[in-house]
């Protein structure tokens, strides 16, 4: 039921998990995506993704995400992604929480990454949950994480996310 929903609604989902899976990057769905692969009925036009931000993995992800055509949405040249003291200004002097791609054929197609991990990716990774779905493995954050996130998020939407996961698996800390 869930898949019916990722394959026939999101396909562009589906490269990008292919290409991420091919490239061997280290990375959760996060956001409504995750939402909905654990169940609740949830739209969403992003794919919201947490990256390990090691240089080696961040190369590897923008690699896959520019042979799909992805561009970033800013400004910016893609290799400072790869640079902390970077991103740490991104943050102070922007606001930036996440770093935007689309892909110029299809510009509601867009994936934003995570400028800073709000929790440890080591962390996340050793409950990380993985959700099959044609071949592919995707991975989410645990439940734990992912509403932890959510409550540091503190949007609306945010808070309703935790309402109706908590509907379907009980009280979440």
């Amino acid at each position: 039921m869930i898949f019916n929903w990722f394959k026939s609604k999101e396909l562009f989902y589906e490269d990008i998990f292919r290409k991420l899976q091919e490239k061997d990057v280290h990375y959760l769905v996060v956001g409504g995506i995750a939402v909905s692969l654990y169940g609740a009925v949830r739209l969403t036009v992003d794919a919201d993704l947490i990256l390990e931000l090691r240089n080696e993995n961040i190369d590897k992800f923008f690699k896959a995400m520019k042979e799909l055509g992805y561009l970033p949405k800013v400004p910016v040249d893609v290799a400072d992604f790869a640079d902390p003291k970077k991103r740490r200004q991104w943050i102070a002097e922007k606001g930036m929480r996440v770093f935007p791609l689309y892909h110029p054929q299809r510009p509601l197609e867009i994936v934003d990454v995570f400028v800073e991990n709000p929790i440890d990716f080591q962390e996340m990774d050793k409950e990380k949950v993985v959700k099959k779905a044609q071949g592919l493995e995707i991975p989410l954050p645990s439940l734990r994480h992912l509403v932890k996130l959510k409550r540091l998020a503190g949007r609306d939407q945010d808070l309703n996310d935790i309402k109706t996961l908590e509907n379907l698996y009980g009280k979440l800390e």
